[in-house]
């Protein structure tokens, strides 16, 4: 592939090598440091000049660190006089700041697309947005993956006659049903109300469930207080077995051990798009990888073709 430059910043390597390889092009080097003021500085080391530059860098912790990495990526690829360039978001974690619900509070899923608009991003392909709105936060063309495929090709190895896809909340039943017509089967989603950022409660859940195979999905799991408390419902109800999966596994403050902890649960199934360190893995873990989808998105961007076909293939 021809006049095509595809930087990483330091969130995430091992997963941008990965796409590099699917796309059969290199990962260009680049050059993060630091001076004594504690300021940044960004070298990107290839040329990009009039070249389709993407840079990938998902924004993980610590989140603030990657942002202004991503933002002075940007500034350097246009400085360079690149052609275009689009920021590769696998995980775009201030989503999930996307509504004004307390007086004075800001809107950061807005104010951090508008920042990347400025230091220079032409496009961005993100994966999995937290909510439909947060697509409508960004001033430049937005193409928007999903996940879903990944998982519902990992779940057919398994018996489904007796399973139902249940969403956690009313929020996520949308992407849940459609997960649930991928497989085939029934959808159920939870009551939820949350009052604090690690406090939920589930008061029921709405479906079919009793006596049967569980897939518990969510978008991602951070502190995994929703999930904790969904599976204490399905307990109450009687369900036959339990699997857990999200697209996002953020696993933060021990989620991954509490969650893979429940005897009950057989199975925890995340994607690739933000790390997970090899000493917080537990046996129940599963990582796809969504290297592929991401290379073949980054190739139809560049090549003027259709990215919203790839769902409907």
């Amino acid at each position: 592939m021809r006049d095509i430059a595809v930087f990483s910043g330091s969130a995430h390597p091992q997963l941008a090598a990965e796409i590099c390889a699917n796309l059969e092009v290199p990962l260009d080097p680049v050059r993060v440091s630091r001076f004594a003021n504690d300021c940044l500085e960004v070298q990107l080391q290839a040329n990009c000049r009039e070249r389709d530059v993407f840079l990938i860098q998902p924004l993980v912790r610590p989140v603030q660190e990657n942002l202004v990495e991503l933002l002075l990526m940007l500034d350097a690829a246009r400085g360079a006089s690149a052609a275009r360039t689009t920021v590769v978001l696998p995980h775009y974690s201030y989503a999930r700041s996307d509504k004004k619900d307390a007086p004075r509070i800001s809107i950061g899923g807005r104010l951090v697309a508008d920042l990347m608009a400025t230091a220079g991003a032409d496009r961005v392909l993100a994966m999995t947005l937290h909510s439909p709105q947060v697509h409508g936060f960004f001033s430049v063309p937005v193409d928007h993956l999903h996940a879903l495929r990944e998982l519902a090709g990992h779940f057919r190895q398994y018996d489904l006659s007796n399973t139902t896809v249940v969403s956690p909340d009313l929020g996520n039943a949308k992407e849940a049903s459609h997960f649930a017509r991928l497989l085939g089967v029934k959808v159920a989603a939870g009551a939820k109300q949350r009052f604090a950022d690690d406090k939920v409660s589930i008061s029921s859940v709405i479906g079919e469930v009793a006596g049967r195979d569980i897939i518990v999905l969510d978008d991602e799991i951070a502190k995994g207080s929703t999930v904790i408390e969904l599976l204490a419902r399905l307990r109450e109800i009687g369900v036959r077995s339990i699997r857990v999966a999200c697209t996002h596994g953020l696993f933060s403050n021990g989620a991954l051990k509490r969650i893979g902890d429940q005897p009950d649960v057989l199975e925890i199934v995340c994607t690739n798009t933000v790390p997970v360190p090899a000493e917080e893995r537990t046996p129940k873990l599963t990582v796809l990888s969504v290297a592929p989808a991401l290379a073949e998105a980054m190739r139809r961007i560049h090549n003027g073709e259709s990215v919203s076909a790839l769902f409907d293939a």
